[in-house]
């Protein structure tokens, strides 16, 4: 269930990569003058972003699971809600003042400087590598399923959740691909303004979760280690 909600927030949320990542994917350099070499190009350019999202959900995935060791899952769920609900309502000089700190400045300065000398190339390497280095850029969309990896409570199930929120960006990034150039800046402001809804109804769901309310898919029961531990002394 959490992989097809992941699939669902990746495809729905895909909005604001249109607005945020647009330009990127519209600039892709041409491996050649085919139509099957563009589009092979920009699948290359979407599987490495997909899999730089598998790598972030794995290590969010652990860092979760050490929480929920010590049986703080309910409380994880709810605190990732809250931050979501207090990150999407805080004034943007404040985000703005975060991506601006010099902590982040040494990881996205020379992330863009990586990717701006490889879109002087033109071969499907290339467009893989700016897909994998684009995947590691901040971006308050991705947080959103990073938060939804770390709630996953394990590595593993992390990675499978961020594959699938990778995936459902796909369709979306791949027409901003082939018909960005359509999209004026207008429209990209007018896509972006969507997600803060999204976002919230996302940290809802998380709150939720976290609740314990025994509502099938929303608010299911954790199952406790003592309870686990119970039926094992039973048997």
């Amino acid at each position: 269930m959490e992989f097809l909600t992941a699939l669902a927030i990746g495809f729905l949320g895909s909005l604001h990569c249109i607005g945020m990542c647009g330009p990127i994917a519209v600039a892709l350099p041409l491996p050649g003058s085919n139509t099957l070499s563009f589009i092979a190009g920009r699948l290359l350019y979407n599987i490495g972003r997909v899999i730089a999202y598998g790598i972030l959900g794995s290590v969010f995935g652990l860092l979760g699971s050490r929480i929920v060791l010590f049986g703080f899952q309910q409380g994880l769920s709810i605190a990732l809600g809250l931050l979501i609900i207090i990150y999407v309502v805080s004034p943007t000089k404040w985000k703005h003042k975060l991506s601006a700190a010099a902590s982040a400045q040494k990881i996205i300065i020379p992330l863009k400087s990586s990717i701006g000398k490889l879109f002087q190339r033109s071969s499907f390497s290339s467009l893989f590598i700016i897909g994998f280095l684009n995947g590691f850029l901040p971006c308050g969309f991705v947080y959103i399923g990073l938060a939804g990896a770390m709630a996953a409570g394990n590595a593993v199930s992390g990675m499978g959740v961020m594959v699938m929120f990778g995936i459902g960006t796909i369709p979306a990034m791949f027409a901003a691909s082939v018909f960005g150039k359509f999209i004026n800046l207008n429209i990209r402001r007018k896509l972006t303004k969507a997600i803060p809804a999204l976002a919230i109804l996302l940290a809802l769901v998380f709150i939720l979760r976290g609740l314990n309310l025994g509502i099938p898919y929303i608010s299911p029961k954790f199952e406790t280690k003592a309870k686990v531990q119970e039926i094992n002394c039973c048997q």
